[in-house]
């Protein structure tokens, strides 16, 4: 049975992560700063940001998923969110090549494209916005991810640890789909994530994936669903709120998502399995 490190398991996406990597038989230690509020295996309460004790939490395992960050923009101060995201993604990949792991994969996010927390809006350059599309956020969780991004190829480039950054959409638990109709008929709503999301069911899957894969190096991949989060079709979506994006890249017939994820699904094998309109009784 392998093991896997899963830190941040006690969160609202991490819970989702360690339940399934558990149900397909993997031995799982969820490492947080808190208990989870319904344990699966085992769980240590540890400091990140110390490397002595995440050498001592990854110690014997054979991969890492590193979901523990300060989840957002204004949580806390910008320097403290800084400081956490990036040095207690250093001190894994650093703990993790010093024990001999061989695959990673970081929680990285949309918002490191810069228009989510943007203190001064913009729109993207294209959509559906793939991995290519520039980064270029404004607040320190958003340089964060980046700074993150890299750190993982520079320990893939020292140590050929393969090392999977996801660039994550709004993270949705299934019981968040009752909070849906309150924003699907509403451009405005959503609108700096471009209106995408990404089940936690789904998101687990792709770790899983990522970590069962092979060949991969240091690569960022975006996470979303299939389609927006809207009962508004994609192009009135863009018409409505970012007129001035000319370049689509797709055909957009629909409500096709505006974060591409064709990229996960082509390396990993990867299909999201949940969309809010299954659950939402319109």
């Amino acid at each position: 049975m392998a093991k896997v490190v899963i830190t941040g398991g006690s969160g609202m996406l991490g819970r989702w992560v360690v339940r399934h990597f558990a149900e397909h038989g993997y031995d799982v230690l969820n490492v947080d700063v808190r208990r989870p509020d319904e344990p699966v295996g085992r769980s240590i309460i540890a400091n990140l940001e110390d490397l002595g004790e995440t050498y001592g939490v990854l110690a014997g395992a054979d991969a890492v998923v590193h979901l523990a960050a300060i989840p957002a923009a204004h949580l806390r101060t910008p320097e403290v969110t800084f400081r956490n995201n990036v040095m207690s993604t250093y001190n894994i990949l650093e703990a993790a090549a010093g024990l001999g792991i061989r695959k990673a994969v970081i929680a990285s996010s949309e918002s490191s494209y810069g228009i989510c927390f943007a203190e001064h809006p913009f729109g993207p350059q294209y959509v559906p916005m793939d991995e290519a599309h520039p980064q270029l956020p404004q607040d320190s969780y958003g340089l964060s991810k980046i700074v993150n991004e890299q750190t993982a190829e520079m320990f893939n480039r020292r140590t050929g640890m393969q090392v999977v950054s996801f660039r994550l959409g709004n993270v949705i638990p299934p019981e968040w789909y009752e909070r849906f109709p309150s924003f699907i008929h509403n451009p405005a709503e959503r609108e700096r994530i471009l209106w995408s999301y990404i089940d936690t069911r789904d998101a687990a899957e792709a770790c899983r994936l990522a970590i069962e894969t092979d060949g991969l190096g240091a690569v960022a991949l975006n996470l979303a669903a299939d389609i927006t989060s809207m009962d508004i079709e994609s192009r009135k979506l863009m018409a409505e709120r970012y007129p001035e994006v000319t370049d689509f890249r797709a055909p957009l017939e629909g409500f096709e998502s505006l974060l591409s994820n064709e990229k996960a699904k082509r390396l990993l094998g990867w299909q999201p399995k949940y969309n809010w309109r299954e659950q939402v009784k319109l």
